[in-house]
This record gives structure tokens, C-alpha cells and sequence, in this order.
């Protein structure tokens, strides 16, 4: 192989030297990844720049295939998707640690998931740590080590990159195949892999339906506007997304989300109407006054049934819902904690209000199931929940002082009050 590597020492691995090769063009990719094709694991993380273009702009790519370390520089190389291709073959695991911006670069360069996804971050929730959960807490807690911060606002666009930008990013991998194994070891005695393997599948599944799903719900703001308004926040939210993209900007650069509804408010096509708007004075919107007046236009015309729904509200936000979400929120904490589950990871303050609303039977039939209500995590606090809603449990105060100062307590419904 005519693959160039230095030998270095990283600061957090004093006590041996560490070879990594240094892939800066092609013909080195394709040798790194014909001679990587039968490592058991691939550990890899990413260097990238997100604020000034539409998708992230990747800089560095970091790799331990096995016990080889390389630094991949998809800046120098014409075409990384090799890399991408070794990561999608099977034989192998692909091992990160909170990789959705990793997983979207490959679903994005080849339209294929990595082989066996296995994300030290979500693991590490299985097992009763914190989540989400920094590589550096993680690094602290299971290595025992500390990692140098000396680098965490380096351009990584720029070149060239120094030894110690080298050394600062290659510590992302360096310590993800013992943090992976220790995790596994754990999830193995909790008998937990089957659940590890069910969220990382439902997690990837999330990501790959968001890049395929046009995102316009997402305008913040845009929550309790009528049909017609939605249909006018889609239409103009498709012409911001086709001009950043055509742009390479990212899309709030071209039109905030504050003026987009705005502009669904005033309802109108009017060229001055929409120049009126507060924010829309500004040089570079003039000249996409017309182009947004068109959306506002298409949006109008629309037949009723063709635009969009608002997303059903519900008795879901009601008050006395609301607090009870609020409570078995906390109860949910005391459960995850006594299961070694993260309650992070379980769930949120919204995901109890939908639990509470299904089981209440305050949903409709072909709304989807709530969060809690399924796999494993009905099994874990499926059975307490029920308890708390009959209210055969309780919470306890029984240590303020203590890192958990409360504690579910059983009470006997059979016994009268005294």
C-alpha cells in the first residue's frame, strides 16, 4: 500500500504510540478501503463546518478499522464515496457515538445504511447512564481518562491541517471500540441487546424518513394556523428550500421563519403587502418578492382538501393532562433510575401526556401509538404507569438530601383511610 502515516502520540494516550495513516487523495482511499474491506469493527466520526451551507460541509473523516487509525480528507479527495461503501458492506460493525450527522452523510452519498449501527450513545442509556451523554463523559467515566480541548473551535475547512488538529481529531475514535465493548458487556448481563437493537433501528428509521419528508411543520411558529395558512407555509417553504439549496445557504439565511409566518397571517399575494412586512425590507428579499408572492398565490388556489391538515391538538394539551404529564414525568425518572435506564433516553414530559391520553382513551383510533406504549419500553414502565393511574403507587419523599430523593411507594387501595 502507498498509504503515508505518522507516528504521533495524542496527549490522552501518553503510554503508547499511536500510527494513523493520513489518506489525502484518491488512489489512497481506494487502497484504505479495498485493505479495510475484512476489519471486524469500523469506528468513525466526522469533522464538519454546518452554519454557512445548506447541508454540512464535510471536512475530516476519522477511522479505526480494527487497530488501524486513518484521517480520510474528503476536502483533498475528488470522491469519498468508497469510504461509504466499505461502511454499507456487511461482515462488520459500524461504531460511533451520536452519529446522526455520520449516518446522513452515507444515507446521503449512497442512499444505503452502514452495517450494524452501533451508536455508544444510546448504549450508553441502556445502562443507567446519563443521556444524552458527552464522549468526553463517557471517555471519563468508563476509560477513566480526559480528553484535551485545545482544538473544539478549529475551521476544519482550512488546510493545511496541523499535527496537533490531527492528533485533537483522531481522539473521536481512538477510545470507541473499548467504550463499545464495555457497554456491550453491560447490555449482555441486563440481557438489554435486543433493546439497544430495536431504538437504534427505530432511530435510523426516524432519520431516513425526516431526509425523505419535506419539513415545513417544522417553521416555528407555524402551530394553530388554519388549512389555508399551512398550505401557504408549505408553498413558501418550498421555494426558501429550493433556493438554498440552489444557493448552498443555509435556508433561515434566505427567509426566517418568523416572516414566512408572517407573511401566512396576512394571507395575500400583494407584492406591497408582503414588502410591508417588518424584516422583509432587507436588499437581499426584494428581488424574491414576485417569487413569493406566486407561493401565497398557489397556496390560495388550492382545492380545501389538498391543503394540509393542522396537526390535532386535542385533549392531549388540556390542563389536568398536562399536569399529570407533568407527574408521571417525575414517577417515570424514579422508575428508569431503579432499572438502570436513563430516563432521558425512555422519554419525555410530552411522550407521559401521550401515554396518559391513549390509555384515557382521549385519542382517535387511527392516531399513531404513543411513544411509551410500545417494545421495550411498555415493558419497562408499562405495568408502574398503570399502578399511578389507578393509584396504587405514589411518590415518597424519602431523602432530600439524596442524588434520588424520591421513591415509588405501593399503597393498599383495600384498606380504608383512617
Amino acid at each position: 500500500m502507498r498509504i503515508s502515516f505518522k507516528q504521533r502520540l495524542p496527549p490522552s494516550a501518553k503510554t503508547q504510540h499511536v500510527k494513523y495513516e493520513h489518506v489525502d487523495n484518491d488512489e489512497q482511499l481506494r487502497e484504505f478501503c479495498e485493505s479495510a474491506a475484512g476489519a471486524k469493527c469500523l469506528a468513525f466520526d466526522t469533522e464538519f463546518v454546518s452554519e454557512d451551507t445548506y447541508r454540512p460541509h464535510l471536512c475530516l473523516i476519522q477511522v479505526a478499522a480494527d487497530d488501524r487509525l486513518a484521517v480520510i480528507d474528503p476536502i483533498a479527495i475528488a470522491d469519498v464515496t468508497p469510504f461509504w461503501h466499505l461502511l454499507a458492506k456487511p461482515g462488520h460493525e459500524t461504531i460511533v457515538h451520536a452519529g446522526r450527522e455520520e449516518f446522513r452523510f452515507c444515507l446521503d452519498a449512497i442512499g444505503q445504511r452502514p452495517t450494524n449501527w452501533f451508536d455508544i450513545q444510546i448504549a450508553a442509556g441502556f445502562v443507567g447512564l446519563e443521556y444524552p451523554a458527552a464522549y468526553s463523559t463517557l471517555i471519563s467515566k468508563l476509560v477513566g481518562k480526559n480528553l484535551p480541548k485545545g482544538e473544539t473551535r478549529t475551521d476544519w475547512r482550512r488546510r493545511p491541517l496541523s499535527d496537533k488538529q490531527l492528533e485533537y481529531a483522531l481522539q473521536d475514535v481512538v477510545y470507541l471500540r473499548q467504550i463499545r465493548d464495555i457497554l456491550a458487556g453491560r447490555l449482555d448481563e441486563l440481557d438489554r441487546r435486543e433493546w439497544l437493537a430495536d431504538e437504534l433501528d427505530s432511530w435510523l428509521q426516524q432519520i431516513e424518513h425526516t431526509e425523505n419528508t419535506e419539513q415545513w411543520r417544522r417553521v416555528s411558529g407555524s402551530a394553530g394556523l388554519s388549512a389555508r395558512k399551512l398550505a401557504i407555509i408549505r408553498e413558501v417553504w418550498r421555494w426558501r428550500d429550493a433556493e438554498a439549496a440552489s444557493r448552498n445557504s443555509p435556508p433561515k439565511r434566505i427567509l426566517r421563519d418568523d416572516l414566512i409566518v408572517e407573511i401566512a397571517r396576512r394571507q395575500t399575494d400583494n407584492v406591497q403587502r408582503i414588502r410591508s412586512v417588518r424584516g422583509m425590507e432587507h436588499r437581499h428579499l426584494q428581488r424574491h418578492l414576485e417569487a413569493i408572492a406566486d407561493c401565497v398565490r398557489r397556496a390560495e388556489e388550492l382545492p380545501d382538501h389538498e391543503c394540509p391538515r393542522p396537526a390535532r391538538r386535542g385533549e392531549a394539551s388540556q390542563p389536568s393532562l398536562v399536569l399529570l404529564g407533568q407527574f408521571l414525568s417525575t414517577a417515570l425518572g424514579c422508575i428508569c433510575r431503579t432499572s438502570e435506564l436513563a430516563p432521558g433516553l425512555v422519554g419525555s414530559v410530552q411522550d407521559t401526556r401521550d401515554l396518559i391520553a391513549h390509555r384515557l382513551g382521549l385519542t382517535n383510533s387511527g392516531d399513531q401509538p404513543p411513544r411509551l406504549s410500545e417494545g421495550w419500553r411498555a415493558r419497562v414502565i408499562g405495568p408502574e404507569i398503570e399502578k399511578l393511574l389507578r393509584g396504587e403507587l405514589g411518590l415518597r419523599v424519602v431523602d432530600p438530601r439524596a442524588d434520588q430523593p424520591l421513591s415509588l411507594e405501593s399503597f393498599d387501595l383495600a384498606t380504608p383511610n383512617s
